[in-house]
């Protein structure tokens, strides 16, 4: 996996690593808006200055795989802060309001904030991936 990914498995998951500060923080509405945007923007900031200054052979591959493990560990968190991230329980609307037992209810919206915490996740891995391989090729022809 290494020579694939140009980084050790370690070094993956502790690039992933850093986006879970956070989620903490906005789980628990620790931090303003400015904290946030720095929380939100330097990880895939740092995973790009790694990936370039590695020279990974596949960049696009590298930082998606960081980011599927990053969408793991996004959905993990929020999964274990759930119960302190709502003052009140979330709820179906429209026209599946009420139409589940709340028990089905909150699993579906569990299910669904998995779902989403993955495709968030991977999502910012292979656009930061795709920053990386342009910068790449940029960095070649020059």
């Amino acid at each position: 996996m290494r020579a694939r990914l140009g980084l050790s498995p370690l070094v993956v998951v502790l690039l992933a690593v850093l986006g879970v500060p956070r989620v903490v923080a906005h789980d628990l509405a620790l931090v303003g808006p400015g904290v946030n945007a720095v929380l939100v923007f330097a990880p895939p900031l740092v995973w790009l200055a790694v990936v370039m200054a590695r020279r990974v052979p596949h960049p696009l591959l590298t930082l998606t795989v960081v980011g599927v493990c990053h969408g793991v560990l996004l959905a993990v968190t929020h999964q274990l802060l759930w119960g302190h991230a709502f003052t009140e329980a979330p709820a179906l609307g429209g026209a599946l309001a009420g139409a589940l037992s709340p028990g089905a209810e909150a699993a579906v919206l569990r299910v669904f904030a998995v779902i989403s915490s993955l495709v968030t996740g991977t999502a910012v891995g292979a656009v930061t991936g795709a920053v990386a391989w342009a910068l790449g090729r940029v960095r070649r022809t020059s």
